[in-house]
Parts: structure tokens; sequence; C-alpha cells
């Protein structure tokens, strides 16, 4: 073989080479940055209802890439022993937000926020808005009955008020009670996180008055101010009053001006004279 002609072949081999070498890791470089690092965090192996408290095999562990989200749990030690403060799902990530303090133990109290109370109601189907009240949601509590000192067979008869609202549920469910006869009975209880201060005057509508939920929206934050309502108003034949529309009449047009005077000019060559004449209705 020719020198010459091994010396071009050796050297095409060479660029050729170097020209992969270069294509691979420019392509290998794009990517790794296209594959973002991935991070091995703690998550739940099952359906996690609220109130439990965690052992090592409700844990399972689940790879994140990218940013991870803020407070999640990292060791599976940081969560064993602590208790569930909200649902958790199969494969979701388990974060601090969910979780009672260390020590604090499972259940209900461990729901309950500083400086609040849970205050338990009994209730029946339809004082619990048909079973539709769930952990979560916020209602009104409003009380009817007879006030102190007034007979039923007054003229204004019993009354009703609004005495709470915006109260959040912290959970509903059934519980086992006996009656008279030690017969057991299921029996609706609702949990209402409530303050101190609410606590009190809800234990107390709670012995002297007839209690109903108000089921509302949760975007709804308003606190109304509904007038007390008693049993003579409701046959009274008032109906509630309703806020009228706004109309906006059309002003009347104005008078036309009847001392209006119109003045023309006449030329006639150099001489310049003015003529007036009044409007129509004040020339009839």
């Amino acid at each position: 073989m020719n020198r010459r002609i091994f010396i071009i072949l050796l050297s095409a081999f060479l660029i050729a080479v170097a020209c992969s070498y270069l294509v691979f890791r420019l392509v290998g470089h794009r990517l790794a940055g296209s594959h973002a690092a991935t991070t091995r965090v703690v998550a739940a192996a099952a359906d996690i209802k609220l109130g439990s408290v965690l052992k090592s095999s409700d844990l399972t562990t689940v790879e994140i890439s990218g940013t991870l989200p803020k407070g999640v749990v990292l060791k599976r030690e940081d969560a064993i022993g602590r208790g569930v403060i909200s649902d958790l799902y199969q494969g979701e990530p388990i974060l601090e937000s969910r979780l009672a303090a260390p020590g604090s133990g499972g259940g209900l109290a461990a729901t309950i926020p500083q400086g609040m109370r849970a205050a338990a109601i009994k209730v029946n189907e339809v004082v619990g808005v048909a079973g539709f009240v769930t952990p979560g949601m916020r209602v009104d509590v409003v009380v009817s009955g007879t006030p102190p000192g007034q007979q039923p067979t007054s003229a204004q008869g019993s009354m009703a008020k609004t005495l709470l609202q915006n109260i959040q549920v912290l959970s509903a469910g059934t519980d086992i009670q006996r009656d008279a006869e030690g017969k057991p009975q299921q029996v609706q209880v609702v949990n209402l996180l409530v303050s101190p201060e609410q606590a009190e005057i809800l234990s107390l509508a709670s012995n002297e008055a007839r209690i109903q939920l108000v089921l509302r929206n949760p975007l709804d934050t308003q606190i109304a101010t509904p007038p007390v309502t008693n049993t003579a108003e409701l046959y009274s034949g008032a109906s509630v009053p309703v806020k009228s529309p706004v109309v906006y009449h059309k002003p009347a047009p104005k008078a036309a001006d009847t001392s209006r005077v119109y003045v023309v000019e006449v030329l006639n060559g150099s001489k310049k004279t003015e003529a007036k004449f009044p409007s129509g209705e004040e020339k009839q």
C-alpha cells in the first residue's frame, strides 16, 4: 500500500474516533441533565386512618425527583410511633405536618391544636345533616327551645338562635352506649373543634336546648348576624325580608325653553340689520 494513502486513512480514522468521543460526551451530559437526581423518602405502605399510630409495617419508601416537598420525612425512625392527624393514602409521601408531635400518641387528642378543645355532641341523622358531616367540614350550631322563665305555651313559643358559626368538624361516627334498661344502643356523635369558651356554651346548649348542625361552604367564612326566630313568627304571615334590586330611572326630559329668541342678521349691500324671531311655542 502506498505510504501516502496509509497516512491519509490513519488520519481519517483518528479524526473519526475523536469526533465520536466528543459526540458521546456531549450526548452523555445532556442525558444526565435531563434525568434529575432522585431522593428516597418515607411513604405510606397502605391507607392509614386519622388517629392511627404509625408502625414499621405501615411505611415504605419511594423515590422523588427534583425539589422535595417541605417537611417530608426521610427516615423511618422519624415517623414510627407518631400519631396521624389526617388520613394518609397508599404511596403518599409522609410530611411532618400530617403527623402529631413525637410522644403525643395517637387518637383524636393528637389532632387538637394547642389552645383548642374537642367537644362531643350527640346527634341523629337529621341533626347531623343526614350523614354528610365529615371530618374537616364546617358547620353552624343552631339551638332551639324555650328560654328560662318562659312557658312553652306563651305567645312567642319556642325560639331558635344561631349559637356558633364556622366550626370545624374533627370526627363523626357512632358510639355504643346503654339505655336505662342497660341495653346497648348506637348513638351518633360529632366532635367539634372549639375554644374553651365555646365548649362551655356548647355544654349548656346540649343540656338545655335541642341542637341542629347546619352545613356551610368551607370557603364561606363570613359571620352572619341573623335575628332570633320564635314560633309565633312562623305563623304571623310575615315573609322573610329580601333586598329589592336597585332600579335606575331615566331622568325626564327638560321642558323646552319658551323664552328662547332667534336672532338673524340680514345684509342688504352695505346695510346690516338684525331680525328677532321668538320660538315656536311663544309665537303661538
